[in-house]
């Protein structure tokens, strides 16, 4: 009975992660996140390959001169 529990467990996380991946597709030195639209709090910063805006949170975008 024991086994069967969490056997179940398992595949219930099992199924979860792969119904939620959540945004794997990182930009910037895995410092931003490619999406359509940017939340805030985050800027656009350069376009992913995507075609996707790079959003980052402003502490990570660089000075340019």
């Amino acid at each position: 009975m024991v086994m069967r529990t969490f056997l179940l467990a398992l595949v219930v996380l099992l199924l979860l992660f792969q119904v939620i991946p959540g945004n794997t597709k990182r930009c910037w030195n895995h410092r931003g996140s490619c999406s359509e639209r940017c939340i805030k709090k985050e800027i656009f910063f350069i376009f992913c390959t995507s075609g996707y805006l790079c959003c980052v949170k402003p502490k990570h975008k660089p000075n340019l001169l």
